[in-house]
């Protein structure tokens, strides 16, 4: 097993660890996940830390680092979560249409101390603005079924990605890993995750 393990079974999260260069293998968190905040910020920590501690507790001796992330969706201020079904998603898709919104990853890596774990956390967030989309469009998307595993009812790699008018901040964040942000804070630390 890799000294890095990453705490997710989000294929998006691997891809960009390993196009950075990253060796790490990948036990996904299957802990209950909730939070107890609504503030976005501090939810998507919360979440991170939670599956980053799952993992840690069934990590091999050799694991160095553990890391857990997770992404939501903010609209006025208010948190979107996957949709339940595709109406959701249509409703949700609806509101954001032509209106800006806000992408957060919290990540928490843990770093293992003798027989401790240390945790570093930090959240990212990144404005997303969308064109004016019909319903049409948006009950075409929906129909591919690519909606219902996101938070916020889109992938911005995926086909939605057609109406992204733009955004403000990192592209990564969005897709699910501030990879961008992560070094830098592993950097701080003195950890080379390529190292």
């Amino acid at each position: 097993m890799e000294k890095i393990v990453l705490a997710s079974a989000s294929p998006r999260r691997r891809e960009l660890l390993e196009r950075a260069g990253v060796l790490f293998s990948v036990i996904p968190s299957t802990g209950e996940e909730y939070i107890t905040s609504q503030v976005p910020c501090e939810a998507v920590e919360e979440l991170s830390r939670t599956k980053a501690l799952f993992v840690a507790d069934v990590a091999d001796g050799n694991t160095e680092l553990v890391i857990g992330a997770d992404t939501i969706v903010a609209f006025d201020g208010r948190i979107l979560g996957k949709p339940c079904d595709d109406e959701d998603a249509v409703r949700t898709l609806m509101s954001l249409q032509g209106n800006t919104h806000q992408v957060y990853t919290g990540v928490t890596v843990l770093q293992r101390q003798k027989e401790s774990w240390i945790p570093h956390t930090f959240s990212e967030c990144t404005d997303v603005t969308f064109y004016p989309v019909s319903e049409e469009e948006i009950r075409c998307y929906v129909k591919t079924g690519e909606p219902m595993d996101k938070a916020g009812s889109y992938g911005i790699q995926g086909l939605f990605g057609v109406y992204v008018k733009g955004i403000c901040g990192d592209y990564n964040n969005v897709v699910g890993l501030p990879l961008a942000r992560l070094f830098y804070e592993m950097k701080k630390l003195g950890i080379d995750l390529k190292g």
